[in-house]
């Protein structure tokens, strides 16, 4: 049996019996992020494994939810921020990078931006892992979605570099807008 995990320093706990061989585990471990994870899961390289709510939500049928379980979260999280030179409402036709780890943060985003900031920047994929967001290889771009343990390193450590940091929790949980959280 494969079992996907998401190597973030925010799901050790989840797995935290089992690496320190408190929980015997009759599997292998697969680490991944989670768009790597809903692509393994996907094409049946997995046998259970997280995977996001636009993974579930694009082919419902071929997956199992278990009731109330979900890395969620109810106000600030600290591991999926939009790092900005600017406020998020002047980001219009400018170049935001956008994690490829997570589909589902990426389109988070993308309803914060058009329903809270009203604003249209330009989505551009890139990769934000801790070794990309350390050594900027982007100038070009004005923000930048970064998700996990990259978020967690980054914090607010940056701040001449990006004064504005904004937690999608906090500003999902914020936003006054008729929605299901």
């Amino acid at each position: 049996m494969k079992i996907g995990r998401i190597p973030y320093i925010n799901c050790y706990p989840v797995y935290g019996a089992i690496d320190r061989g408190v929980v015997h585990l009759d599997a292998e471990l697969i680490d991944g992020v989670p768009t790597d994870l809903n692509r393994r899961m996907a094409s049946n390289e997995l046998d259970i494994s997280v995977v996001s709510a636009v993974e579930y939500a694009r082919d419902s049928e071929r997956y199992l939810l278990l009731p109330d379980l979900a890395i969620s979260c109810d106000g600030p999280v600290r591991s999926v921020m939009l790092f900005s030179k600017r406020p998020a409402s002047e980001l219009t036709s400018r170049n935001v990078i956008v994690s490829r780890s997570s589909m589902t943060s990426v389109a988070l985003l993308e309803l914060l931006f058009e329903n809270v900031w009203h604003s249209s920047p330009r989505f551009v994929p890139g990769d934000a892992e801790v070794r990309d967001v350390i050594v900027d290889s982007t100038p070009d771009a004005d923000a930048r979605l970064v998700i996990g343990d990259a978020a967690l390193v980054l914090g607010s450590n940056h701040r001449e570099r990006y004064p504005y940091v904004y937690d999608l929790g906090q500003t999902w949980n914020d936003w006054p807008g008729e929605r299901q959280a």
